[in-house]
């Protein structure tokens, strides 16, 4: 394999999934995180159907689902800052392991996530 197409075991990485009822509430959530550099992407995924149990009944609703790429050691502060603005009163965070990834679009991630620096 070429630099280019190198892959790289890592643990250091994950997706933090979580949904939200309509793509603004999304993309403000997606800014958030972006702007504090707790993740380097946030992937917007178009409505989809959600049936769960809620308060005793069966609910079905259309949601957006977001995939933060992120750092682990990031993660906690991320879900802090989306808490806060969230729209739903339990809010879905999972987090999903990320085992290997192109080493250069995992050097791009690393990039992305340094804390910024304040003069």
């Amino acid at each position: 394999m070429s630099d280019t197409t190198k892959m790289e075991a890592t643990n250091e990485f994950c997706f933090l999934y979580s949904t939200y009822p309509n793509a603004d509430a999304a993309l403000t959530a997606a800014r958030l995180v972006i702007d504090k550099n707790l993740a380097a992407c946030v992937n917007i995924y178009p409505p989809m159907k959600s049936v769960y149990m809620w308060e005793g009944k069966r609910d079905e609703t259309s949601e957006v689902g977001t995939f933060i790429k992120t750092r682990r050691s990031l993660v906690d502060a991320a879900v802090r800052e989306l808490w806060a603005v969230h729209p739903y009163s339990v809010p879905c965070f999972v987090v999903l392991p990320i085992e290997s990834g192109s080493a250069d679009y995992l050097s791009w991630v690393r990039a992305q996530t340094e804390p910024k620096v304040t003069v």
